[in-house]
């Protein structure tokens, strides 16, 4: 680890929509709410801890909370609300440190190390964040305090909802070694199988295959898990990240031929135009040339067809033109329906090398 540990600290607002949701309207506090459209292909945004207590979870279908909870409120995603709120948590951060990584609109990474505010640690910045955004906001956070991202994202779901807590280095161990390997950012369901198949269920096991046998079996990832298992991550607090993509979707009522899917593409297309532009506004230099077009079909596949244009698209009608021609190189059956269609926007580059690059092409200099 660094030889002066950084000081990083994840806020992670609580169960975030639903409880914007139940602040606003004071009818709401205490129930279980679940921020959805009603639908047969809705899915759950979010839902109030009082609904997690019949197991309802975000991503999760509005049919099977609605089954799990009939008595729940159901309301609609307000998505210009949430950002409004999020815009004012971020505000609230940055009085602490500049060094701030959004990673949504209800959690973020701040890097502490060297604090704006004369406070005697992390952990009392940290708190005074909360009752910040408390008093400020009316919501609730969760925060965790460690010497990096990892440890910190762990922690701040340790004394959930409303409550802090902090991985101090000599503690590491004591908090990591116990724990499942799910916990772990990227050990999905696949992955906890493989390694349940050789033994593994928690980190302690992890640390005990050692680098060489990881790196053997999954490659870079495989030492990745390694530091990890160790409660090492280099990575720092990046508070500009840039875009990689700009895409939206949308999940059908019913499911479509391909042919009748002309109008939702289009009008997705012309969303993500419209998010490519704010992008622009914010970050002038960084242009995208990718184009993809996303189909999920009614038994779950998943196909992406993508192109790349010469030039930047110009405007939302050239992106649509684009995005609709590439369902000619969809080659499965006529009859074949489909249940999800996405456009999006990638391959983002820096404009000005992009210019100077077309140039040396268009004078020959690079031959």
């Amino acid at each position: 680890m660094n030889a002066t540990p950084r000081k990083i600290v994840h806020v992670d607002m609580d169960a975030f929509y639903a409880s914007v949701e139940q602040r606003d309207d004071p009818s709401l506090r205490g129930r279980p709410v679940v921020v959805a459209w009603r639908g047969a292909r809705s899915v759950v945004c979010a839902a109030s801890y009082e609904a997690r207590r019949f197991g309802i979870r975000s991503a999760m279908p509005a049919v099977t909370a609605e089954r799990l909870c009939p008595q729940a409120a159901f309301v609609p995603p307000d998505f210009s609300r949430y950002k409004a709120v999020s815009r004012q948590v971020h505000g609230i951060f940055s009085r602490y440190t500049d060094r701030i990584e959004p990673l949504s609109l209800d959690e973020a990474y701040l890097d502490l190390s060297v604090p704006k505010l004369p406070l005697p640690s992390a952990t009392a910045a940290a708190e005074a964040i909360r009752a910040a955004i408390r008093e400020e906001t009316g919501l609730t956070a969760s925060a965790g305090v460690a010497p990096n991202k990892f440890l910190a994202k762990i922690a701040s779901d340790w004394n959930k909802p409303d409550g802090l807590f902090v991985i101090r280095p000599s503690r590491i161990d004591e908090v990591l070694l116990p724990l499942p390997v799910g916990r772990i950012p990227g050990v999905g369901k696949v992955m906890k199988a493989r390694l349940a198949a050789l033994g593994v269920e928690t980190v302690a096991q992890l640390r005990t295959l050692g680098a060489a046998r990881l790196e053997s079996l999954f490659g870079r990832w495989g030492l990745r898990l390694h530091e990890l298992s160790l409660g090492i991550d280099e990575h720092p607090v990046e508070p500009d990240r840039p875009t990689l993509q700009i895409s939206r979707e949308d999940t059908l009522e019913t499911d479509l031929p391909l042919a009748e899917l002309e109008p939702r593409v289009r009008a997705l297309a012309a969303r993500t135009f419209a998010d490519y532009c704010r992008e622009r506004q914010r970050d002038p230099s960084r242009i995208a040339r990718t184009v993809t077009l996303k189909l999920k079909t009614s038994a779950f596949r998943v196909l992406t067809r993508s192109l790349t244009f010469a030039e930047p698209p110009p405007d939302a009608a050239s992106l649509s033109d684009a995005a609709w021609g590439l369902h000619a190189r969809v080659e499965l059956p006529f009859r074949t329906r489909y249940r999800l269609v996405g456009v999006g926007l990638s391959g983002f580059t820096d404009a000005d090398a992009w210019n100077a690059q077309r140039r040396l092409f268009e004078s020959g200099e690079t031959r």
